[in-house]
């Protein structure tokens, strides 16, 4: 059994090392496996096996987790934001954030009328786990996270929600990827005009081209110094802020200046530095491997009921989308990779968009990004509605 703090975080840390270099190899069956279920959700799910068969001990190993959880999820969410260049968001054009506006509300709609239908089934208190898959589910894994720092979700609620967001996310996936062939007859019914789209997606493949960097060694420690800096200082104004107006507590104050000022650095030189994903995407695996090794896979008996809760979430999200689309004349494309932006974010809203066409990859990129942006607050919001009708 592990009781040194330094240990316990290597071994998290390597085992994140080893899942994503598989991913990456990974060739036939493997990699059908890993496209379906991803290193971040084995990462947890394989951490939460080692906890199960207390691999390391929980009490000698708290001091580590105390004193990395909450900072290294401040320096992700910062790092997570520098791509999130508001003023290329908004050249989407209305029509296409207009559909992923829609797709977020719909998705909050769905996490509140699920609740209220399964709360007998999940628990009262399932508002915290499904709190916590709502921030995913607008914008990615990393607002889930935070969501979980901010409203102090247990890592048990938290392994429910990734069970949810393995299983039922693949097949919503599967299913957006085989409605593509639906497009003409879909846009047809609801009397779309895709020219706008087009022009879009023509101009933002130009900016792809023109501003690509390499990311180097330099690009990297200054990100990840950034990063911990805004970590160390927000945690500090998040105190303070939190003894000032005790309404909103000092981590949910912390998490909210942390998304302002990376909002704010994206706009500015830095937010062009190359390598901010690859930066964020370290300390994701960082803070999902420490979340999970503090989860027993004992504690999930009531995993069918909550993947039959996401499946309504779902079925109430393309219900009313389906609406939407009819009511604003929106194309098959623009519901389908705002949905799949937030729900999968861009890992996956990419994949969606190629499929219809390469040039609009970065329209999917794009609406995948304004998902982080407002992921956070907006599924804290309805994680607190669902408080409210617990």
């Amino acid at each position: 059994m592990i009781t040194n703090g330094f240990t316990y975080v290597a071994v998290l840390l390597f085992m994140a090392g080893v899942l994503v270099t598989l991913e990456k190899s990974a060739k036939g069956v493997l990699k059908t496996f890993f496209k379906y279920v991803p290193a971040v959700v084995l990462c947890y799910l394989i951490a939460m096996l080692m906890c199960t068969l207390k691999v390391w001990d929980l009490g000698e190993t708290k001091a580590a987790y105390s004193a990395l959880k909450n900072n290294l999820t401040y320096a992700m969410i910062f790092a997570m934001l520098l791509r999130c260049d508001i003023r290329k968001v908004m050249r989407l054009g209305p029509r296409m954030l207009i559909g992923c506006f829609s797709a977020t509300l719909t998705i909050m709609a769905g996490f509140i009328l699920a609740f209220l239908i399964m709360k007998r089934f999940i628990g009262s208190d399932a508002w915290m786990g499904l709190g916590a898959l709502c921030g995913s589910w607008i914008g990615g894994s990393g607002n889930m996270v935070a969501v979980q720092t901010a409203l102090n979700i247990s890592e048990a609620d938290m392994g429910y929600a990734l069970v949810i967001d393995s299983i039922d996310y693949s097949i919503w996936v599967m299913f957006l990827l085989w409605a593509v062939q639906l497009a003409p007859r879909f846009n047809k019914w609801t009397q779309a005009d895709t020219a706008r789209l087009d022009e879009v997606s023509v101009r933002l493949v130009e900016e792809v081209k023109v501003n690509t960097q390499p990311v180097t060694l330099q690009s990297l420690l200054l990100l990840f110094g950034c990063s911990f800096l805004v970590s160390a200082v927000a945690s500090n104004v998040g105190a303070k802020l939190g003894e000032w107006m005790p309404f909103i507590d000092k981590v949910t104050w912390t998490v909210l200046f942390v998304t302002a000022v990376g909002l704010v650095c994206a706009v500015t030189p830095l937010g062009r530095v190359a390598g901010s994903g690859e930066v964020s995407n370290l300390l994701l695996y960082a803070v999902i491997g420490l979340l999970a090794s503090r989860a027993s896979l004992l504690e999930l008996g009531d995993a069918p009921a909550w993947i039959l809760t996401g499946f309504i979430v779902l079925a109430i999200h393309a219900a009313l989308m389906l609406l939407i689309c009819k009511l604003l004349k929106l194309d098959l494309f623009t519901a389908g990779v705002a949905s799949l932006a937030n729900i999968g974010g861009t890992a996956s809203a990419p994949v969606l968009a190629g499929s219809y066409s390469g040039s609009l990859v970065p329209v999917g990129i794009l609406m995948a990004l304004l998902g982080y942006v407002v992921g956070t607050p907006l599924a804290t919001l309805c994680a607190n509605i669902m408080r409210m009708l617990a």
